[in-house]
């Protein structure tokens, strides 16, 4: 298994891997998560799920230190995925219900452990960090061409997001957004990123009849905003446990809750939009 990987004492991360290798693992695993996606039900549930368990693996091993699991760990793993299934063979009164039951079996499993190397408030919020955003891209996609065209719309303009910002932070450089939590992300790192997700979101949106460009152009640009405040918050989560990445997952990326932490945010007010009916499902 991969080890979480650690930063030195003078709290400066490893270089960074290369360019290419990112580029290569980005272009092998971004084909299969659009056909999923495109396919729905059962392929995009599978996707999800998948998902779920290895995003839930990252952050027992987070909480743990990258030490074995003991039960409070292996309660979060079980359950992430778990509440999905529900959610997807019941609706949402199951997914309730088994949302309700994991957080009790969390706290049972804590108080019973014989160890208490991943703290119970940690383990709770990493059960919520991964289940509501994943509950909510299985309600978006739904069975139906407009969820499909929404769930694409939010993968490419995070992606674009990325993109933009790599690119911007790169060649223009400058201030830094928050040296803090991530010292390699600048301001002009956030207005590429914002740019990309505008350019992204019009004509994407516009090409799959989802709304008018300017409007889809906007929203692109916010949840830019809003995607970099996810990626910062998964920083403050990883320095509190003095890690680089969430794991070795992804060569050239570290783990999935490094990838997809900007979609996390990101679902969250494209999801309540379409609840206010800005998005007709």
């Amino acid at each position: 298994m991969p080890s979480l990987q650690r930063r030195d004492a003078g709290g400066r991360a490893p270089p960074r891997r290369p360019l290419l290798l990112r580029l290569l693992a980005a272009a092998l695993l971004a084909p299969p998560v659009l056909l999923a996606v495109v396919a729905g039900p059962p392929w995009s549930d599978l996707l999800l799920l998948l998902l779920a368990l290895g995003m839930a693996w990252e952050w027992g091993r987070l909480c743990g230190g990258g030490r074995p699991f003991g039960l409070p760990e292996a309660v979060l793993l079980l359950a992430a995925p778990g509440v999905l299934l529900l959610a997807m063979l019941g609706g949402a009164t199951a997914a309730l219900g088994g949302l309700l039951l994991a957080l009790l079996l969390l706290v049972l499993a804590a108080r019973g452990a014989p160890r208490r190397d991943a703290p119970l408030v940690w383990l709770l919020l990493g059960l919520a960090y991964v289940t509501v955003p994943l509950l909510l891209l299985h309600w978006l996609r739904g069975d139906e061409a407009t969820g499909r065209d929404l769930v694409l719309w939010l993968l490419l303009v995070v992606w674009a997001t990325d993109t933009g910002a790599y690119a911007a932070g790169k060649a223009i450089g400058g201030p830094k957004l928050a040296p803090r939590l991530s010292p390699r992300k600048t301001w002009a790192g956030l207005g590429g990123g914002m740019v990309a997700a505008a350019v992204t979101g019009a004509l994407v949106g516009s090409w799959s009849g989802l709304g008018a460009a300017l409007p889809l152009a906007l929203l692109g640009a916010v949840l830019a905003v809003v995607g970099q405040a996810g990626d910062f918050l998964e920083s403050g989560i990883k320095r509190h446990f003095g890690a680089k990445d969430s794991s070795g997952l992804i060569p050239g990326h570290g783990g999935l809750l490094d990838r997809v932490d900007g979609l996390v945010a990101a679902t969250l007010p494209l999801a309540a939009l379409t609840m206010l009916g800005v998005f007709a499902r």
